[in-house]
């Protein structure tokens, strides 16, 4: 050795460090992996549940929207039931009223057809035709000498009428009819307005 080189001089001890200080080490070391592997655990267990929650909204759903789409199905179908037994109860009630008219008019053809007779069966066959209207709530609009309704009535012309007060129906050319609540047909009428006023010399 020579004179400038020193011998290694010794390293310091920590006066705080204990023999058994590695053993600690090891055990907060063994702990820590220990918490690590138990959070793991629980956060693929939630995890995992939530999954299964899901899954299981999602078929909830499913089951939901196929049960919608069945009851719009069926509602659908008892509409068009409910709409072709209504036809057909009003078919039945027509065809009625056309074996009527087909009659009237083979007892009108025949020599010497009775008038009178052609004329009962004619009203037979209107009241017949009211009946049928009656039966689906097909009301009669018959607004004479009634006060013009705009919701109701289509006024064709107006006339001078001294008896009556103005835009009073004072004829009917067409009846209305209503469907329930329902206007099928304005009544086509005639109303009244004020007399024009003489003019002065």
């Amino acid at each position: 050795m020579s004179e400038n080189e020193k011998p290694d001089e010794p390293v310091d001890k920590d006066p705080n460090q204990s023999a058994d200080q590695a053993p600690i080490d090891a055990t907060t070391h063994e702990a820590e992996s220990e918490l690590i592997d138990t959070t793991a655990n629980e956060l693929e267990a939630a995890l995992a549940a939530a999954q299964a929650q899901a899954e299981e909204n999602w078929n909830q759903f499913l089951r939901a929207r196929a049960e919608m789409e069945n009851l719009r199905r069926r509602a659908e179908q008892d509409v068009a039931t409910a709409r072709q037994k209504s036809l057909e109860k009003l078919a039945t009630e027509v065809l009625g009223v056309k074996d009527s008219l087909e009659m009237g008019l083979a007892a009108a053809n025949e020599d010497g057809a009775d008038v009178a007779k052609l004329t009962e069966g004619s009203e037979l066959t209107l009241r017949m035709l009211n009946q049928a209207l009656e039966k689906f709530s097909i009301v009669e609009l018959n607004p004479h000498g009634q006060r013009f309704d705009p919701e109701a009535h289509e006024a064709m012309a107006a006339q001078e009428a001294h008896d009556v007060e103005p835009n009073t129906v004072v004829n009917v050319m067409q009846k209305g009819y209503r469907l329930g609540d329902r206007l099928l047909r304005p009544a086509m009428v005639i109303v009244s307005k004020a007399p024009a006023q003489p003019s002065g010399e």
